[in-house]
């Protein structure tokens, strides 16, 4: 299949979530808790069966954080992982800092992805072989090559942990914000540096936003420096570091991480 295909699938899967949440009101919506203690809304089962409808079909594998794990995934060679929404405690509580994400894997690596994020006005779409696109424009990782004013998104919770105390005294600029998936795109399409996280993510939270990264010339690694692989048999990955390319050494230097793998 043509990444192009890829890419007007995704599209239109975005596009369809976007229709589904216009039946919502972040900040107004009910939920619940699933096993674990993460919470649920009725936005986040309608989405996802929005994108399952538009995104699954032929030998491909699904994997999504609103879905029954289907292990038959491990099998295919193209899977598509997906969250409803990223960042739904936001959206629960009126915070613009939440997305709906869409990555496609093939054999482990994340080689298309779009993120779609309704409060902040972005449609951010690219993959390996056409590069990024941001509300329709071309766009990419930023040609930064100096550490000092980096702007590096963080974690809203990981820095209300105290996560992030280490790096308030680097020359990094930090900003706080919600959804994994939404820094990622932002790294991806050039409105930001870097962001990381150190501490465990399931690979729905990051496969969308890794393959923005990746396709806007931006490398994305595990805690060990490695090249991060998706589609395992169990989704819950280390952490993982994203960064624009002239940074990378700087930011693997600061985090005490090895950049030679």
């Amino acid at each position: 299949m043509a990444r192009s295909d890829d890419l007007t699938r995704i599209a239109d899967a975005l596009a369809a979530a976007g229709e589904v949440l216009k039946r919502y009101t972040p900040g107004e919506i009910e939920s619940e808790l699933k096993d674990g203690g993460d919470p649920l809304t009725a936005a986040d089962t309608a989405v996802n069966d929005a994108l399952a409808a538009a995104l699954r079909g032929g030998d491909e594998g699904w994997l999504s954080e609103e879905s029954t794990d289907a292990h038959s995934r491990l099998d295919r060679r193209r899977v598509w992982v997906v969250d409803p929404i990223d960042g739904t405690r936001e959206f629960i509580d009126g915070i613009p800092e939440w997305c709906v994400s869409v990555g496609l894997v093939e054999d482990g690596v994340p080689v298309a992805g779009g993120v779609l994020s309704p409060p902040n006005g972005h449609l951010i779409i690219g993959s390996d072989e056409t590069g990024v696109m941001c509300n329709g424009q071309p766009a990419g990782t930023t040609d930064t090559a100096d550490i000092r004013g980096a702007l590096v998104l963080a974690s809203r919770s990981e820095v209300r942990r105290g996560e992030w105390e280490r790096f308030f005294s680097t020359p990094i600029a930090v900003r706080n914000m919600g959804s994994v998936a939404y820094k990622l795109s932002l790294v991806g399409a050039g409105l930001a540096d870097a962001t990381w996280t150190l501490v465990p993510k399931n690979e729905w939270d990051v496969a969308g936003g890794a393959a923005l990264v990746r396709a806007g010339g931006g490398r994305v690694c595990g805690t060990d420096g490695a090249e991060v692989v998706f589609n395992r048999a169990d989704p819950l990955m280390d952490g993982f570091i994203a960064v624009a390319p002239g940074l990378s050494d700087q930011v693997m230097a600061l985090l005490g991480i090895s950049s030679n793998r």
